[in-house]
């Protein structure tokens, strides 16, 4: 049996935009960058509140919820990941300059390693 798709009130042109915009975000996923900046959390940013070093204020912060962050420049990016290593690695880095590798989407970085910066 054939499907005519103009019998079922759907034109083709719909479906076919339909179908483009649901495989739109695979191929619009971007290719892993490498980010230089420094390690923060995304509650202070760039510019932290709590008495102490910036990597004390990271680490506690970090331990209250809030998730690692790379500032970089005036940009402030929300690291995400479950990778053990590179948690550890951002925790030794907090407040200092490190190289974090990883696919960027908007405001956060889908992170794959973290080394010391530059």
């Amino acid at each position: 049996m054939k499907l005519d798709l103009n019998k079922l009130g759907v034109p083709v042109a719909a479906l076919v935009l339909i179908v483009g915009l649901a495989a739109a975000p695979a191929f619009g996923a971007g290719k892993a960058q490498t980010f230089n900046g420094q390690v923060s959390d995304a509650m202070c940013g760039a510019k932290h509140e709590m008495e102490g070093s910036p990597a004390q204020c990271t680490r506690a912060c970090v331990q209250h919820g809030s998730k690692y962050a790379l500032v970089v420049g005036d940009k402030v990016y929300t690291l995400d990941g479950a990778d053990k290593k590179a948690l550890e690695q951002l925790d030794k880095l907090a407040g200092e300059k490190a190289l974090v590798t990883g696919t960027a989407d908007g405001g956060t970085i889908q992170v794959a390693s973290v080394s010391p910066g530059k």
